[in-house]
């Protein structure tokens, strides 16, 4: 990280802080790469309470200066005025060629309005960063990353990944390491998109099948699980790749 800062020019990082053990991680980590010159972001945007509570924790644990800025109203803004123009213009699309407009009862109709909340945070975080000159360090592991477990120009949009190699036993082990509180370590992986929402629930199989399935290969879990994590990397391969251009000839 401290290599990677001399390369680009900038003076320091940002770090948004979620209560979680990845950006907890990243956060002693760029502190301790740059040290007077990390900024965490407190970014709730119709959070758990408990998310600002355990983030605050880990910056007094080690004295990091915050910032934080509710998102909620300006999601709710946002997310009113693209749905407007959605429905205005659903009759359109159902007249014309044939589209898939999800109803409101879909399950998947609540991710459109959920990743907005990750893309506002990156948006905010590059405020800062641009305003101090700082990078962005970014917290997806490498199962998420893997598997496409993030929101693409949202948390997948950062400058650098400093956990991008480590799976989730590997970033606790560091973060241990780190003496970040225990609480934090253990606690449930969630991206906060909902009330009640996890990880793993939503990714359909443990951080631990990730890492086995990671390490062994196919054979290391059971076939209908290797087909669900092989399937998934393949509809997030534009997740992990720049967006494609005509072939030059």
């Amino acid at each position: 990280m401290r290599r990677y800062l001399g390369t680009t020019g900038a003076r320091g990082f940002v770090v948004g802080l979620s209560g979680g053990v990845d950006s907890a991680t990243v956060a002693r980590l760029a502190q301790l790469a740059a040290p007077g010159a990390v900024v965490a972001v407190l970014l709730p945007c119709h959070s758990d309470p408990r998310d600002e509570r355990d983030a605050m924790l880990v910056a007094k644990q080690f004295s990091l200066p915050t910032a934080t800025v509710d998102l909620s109203a300006t999601h709710d803004r946002l997310a009113a005025d693209a749905q407007a123009a959605l429905q205005w213009l659903t009759p359109q699309l159902r007249a014309g060629a044939s589209a898939e407009v999800l109803a409101a009862g879909d399950p998947r109709a609540r991710i459109p309005a959920a990743n907005i909340k990750p893309r506002l945070r990156m948006t905010t975080l590059y405020f800062i960063a641009n305003s101090l000159n700082y990078l962005v360090a970014g917290t997806g592991n490498r199962a998420e990353l893997a598997v496409g477990y993030f929101t693409k120009y949202g948390d997948g949009g950062c400058d650098l990944l400093p956990l991008g190699r480590l799976h989730k036993s590997e970033v606790r082990a560091v973060a241990r390491e780190l003496h970040i509180p225990a609480p934090i370590v253990e606690r449930t992986p969630s991206a906060g998109l909902w009330a009640g929402q996890t990880d793993e629930e939503e990714m359909g199989f443990t951080y631990a099948d990730i890492e086995r399935y990671l390490e062994e290969g196919p054979q290391g879990v059971s076939p209908a699980l290797a087909m669900r994590i092989e399937r998934l990397a393949r509809s997030s391969d534009h997740k992990r790749e720049l967006p494609p251009m005509p072939d030059p000839d």
